[in-house]
């Protein structure tokens, strides 16, 4: 437990990646500036972004030593000047990439928090802001996907995969589903119609296989690294969209002579936090549709994987090495 003015939290001392994440018992406890709140944390999302900022690979991500973590979920204990809409004792979840979800304490902007649906613990709710709006956004105003197309989705076993999955299926789409043979057991039972193995070496020849030559309607393209051309090849030409959202494999090259004469596709990249920012009505689009599928019962209050916070280090070397399925939280 904390005291008045410091708390544990996990600080990143390095870019060396999670190795180097260690656990204090001193940190600051933060105070909310105007426009801000204060929540004393019960559960953290465990994401690729904090592990892109442990290795430095995320764009203008913070420089150690740092507090990690940038998915949040508690109650408001404090709201700083201008906060009219959010009070203590409210549960919300949020997101702030500048970090601090890997303690007991952290603020918030008060525009980015969004109350917990009644009825659903905090750690139910993580994904809310990240996974589930990301997933939608590339099926629907990204990926434009509709009833009767054919989506790939990669990761599918992962907590945005999983969303992706049960969203498609609803939209009426045909779902082939990238992931480790381990992990085809539980796809398969989440609705996919064909799984393939993700870290097979003949990706775009099995969609093409599945799809009769013409291959997907939509890529879901998440992996990085050489799944990137995997997943050009494998998306239909011309009318076949492929919208990048992850790079957990690292970067891949493709060139403008590829876009001519190799991969005649439409290639789309997305930030959520970019989405947010420049185009904020599509966000609201997103959101409103994204609660909408909640009331419906088509998404569900998740289940995460949970750990201490000072087992932090081995949650994100495991989600690093592909070992995990679906959420996973840090419980302070």
């Amino acid at each position: 437990m904390s005291n008045s003015s410091t708390m544990r939290a996990l600080q990143q001392t390095s870019l060396n990646g999670p190795r180097d994440l260690r656990l204090i018992t001193d940190a600051p406890l933060p105070v909310p500036g105007p426009g801000e709140v204060l929540i004393r944390v019960t559960a953290a999302g465990v994401n690729f972004v904090d592990i892109s900022q442990a290795r430095g690979t995320f764009a203008g991500g913070p420089q150690p030593p740092y507090l990690a973590g940038i998915e949040g979920a508690g109650e408001i204990t404090a709201v700083g000047a201008g906060v009219a809409d959010l009070e203590p004792g409210t549960h919300v979840i949020g997101v702030s990439i500048a970090g601090g979800a890997f303690a007991e304490h952290m603020v918030l902007p008060a525009a980015a928090a969004l109350r917990v649906p009644p009825g659903w613990s905090d750690e139910q709710a993580l994904g809310l802001v990240v996974g589930w709006p990301t997933a939608l956004a590339a099926l629907k105003p990204l990926g434009r996907i509709s009833a009767g197309q054919t989506v790939l989705i990669h990761a599918a076993a992962g907590g945005t995969g999983q969303a992706a999955l049960t969203m498609a299926k609803h939209y009426g789409a045909t779902v082939i589903a990238a992931a480790s043979p381990s992990k085809h057991g539980l796809v398969r039972a989440l609705g996919a119609d064909h799984v393939i193995d993700s870290r097979g070496a003949g990706i775009a020849a099995e969609v093409l296989r599945l799809t009769g030559g013409a291959g997907a309607d939509l890529v879901l393209e998440s992996a990085g690294g050489s799944t990137l051309d995997a997943s050009l090849a494998a998306a239909k030409r011309v009318t076949g969209r492929v919208v990048v959202y992850g790079l957990p494999g690292g970067e891949a090259a493709i060139t403008n002579w590829d876009l001519v004469y190799k991969h005649q596709v439409q290639l789309i990249g997305l930030n959520i936090g970019t989405l947010i920012q420049s185009a904020p009505q599509i966000f609201g689009d997103v959101m409103g549709e994204m609660f909408g599928l909640i009331a419906a019962g088509v998404l569900r209050p998740g289940e995460p994987t949970t750990y201490p916070l000072a087992d932090g280090p081995k949650a994100l070397a495991e989600l690093e090495a592909r070992a995990t399925v679906g959420k996973l939280a840090l419980r302070p």
